[in-house]
């Protein structure tokens, strides 16, 4: 399987100009290498934030899509 695919990937790449072959280059090393501005969160941490979220809204704490619309009118 693993030979089909590099076989298909090569017929494709070769297809690609150089900006191209750059940008799936860098798609293929952000799998590879995760950004260090960005480390990826645990799913506790997640759900944590999720939970704080929700508590905000539960409170009444954000901003409506009206208001939000409303507010891009003026930009």
């Amino acid at each position: 399987m693993a030979q089909v695919l590099d076989k298909e990937l090569h017929k494709y790449w070769d297809l690609l100009d150089t900006p191209q072959k750059k940008s799936i280059l860098s798609l293929i090393k952000s799998f590879m290498h995760p950004s260090e501005k960005e480390p990826r969160i645990t799913i506790e941490q997640y759900n944590l934030e999720i939970d704080a979220a929700m508590d905000r809204m539960d409170k009444g704490e954000f901003i409506s899509n009206d208001e939000v619309e409303k507010e891009m009118d003026k930009w």
